[in-house]
């Protein structure tokens, strides 16, 4: 079976943060460290390049594949910040309703800015995401 590629790194979290090009990107990203920080519990880790990731868990897949993987995490990418967050948590198509200007994907939500959003409506789905792969893994949660 084949390695992960994002696995959990040691190197800098800020150092990373320190390197987004966008001001207005960067600034959103120390203030997303800061929710999540607050919301998890788990100061944040660096996974692969370009993943800031809160807490972690271990994940058997129906296929067999498994792997560990943050509990919540986001990415500053140049096109947009990608949270990633858990695809069926409570809720979520009614906080999503609600969140603001953002796409989707399977297990992602994109955002250019957090101006752009609701902070509560993102608190909210942080937690209920938590919650849920929480509920989905719980014998297999670390730091």
């Amino acid at each position: 079976m084949a390695k992960n590629k994002t696995t959990e790194t040691n190197k800098s979290v800020a150092a990373f943060i320190k390197q987004v090009q966008d001001p207005g990107r960067k600034a959103d990203s120390h203030q997303i460290i800061e929710l999540m920080t607050a919301a998890t519990g788990f100061e944040p880790k660096l996974w692969g390049p370009s993943i800031v990731g809160f807490g972690s868990c271990h994940y058997v897949y129906e296929s067999g594949r498994e792997g560990d993987m943050p509990l919540v995490a986001f990415s500053p990418r140049s096109a947009a910040i990608v949270l990633y967050l858990s695809g069926s948590f409570e809720n979520r198509e009614e906080l999503l309703a609600r969140f603001g200007k953002h796409t989707t994907g399977k297990g992602c939500v994109y955002i250019k800015r957090l101006s752009d959003v609701d902070l509560t409506v993102l608190k909210k789905m942080i937690l209920l995401s938590l919650k849920h792969t929480r509920k989905l893994y719980p014998d297999k949660q670390h730091k």
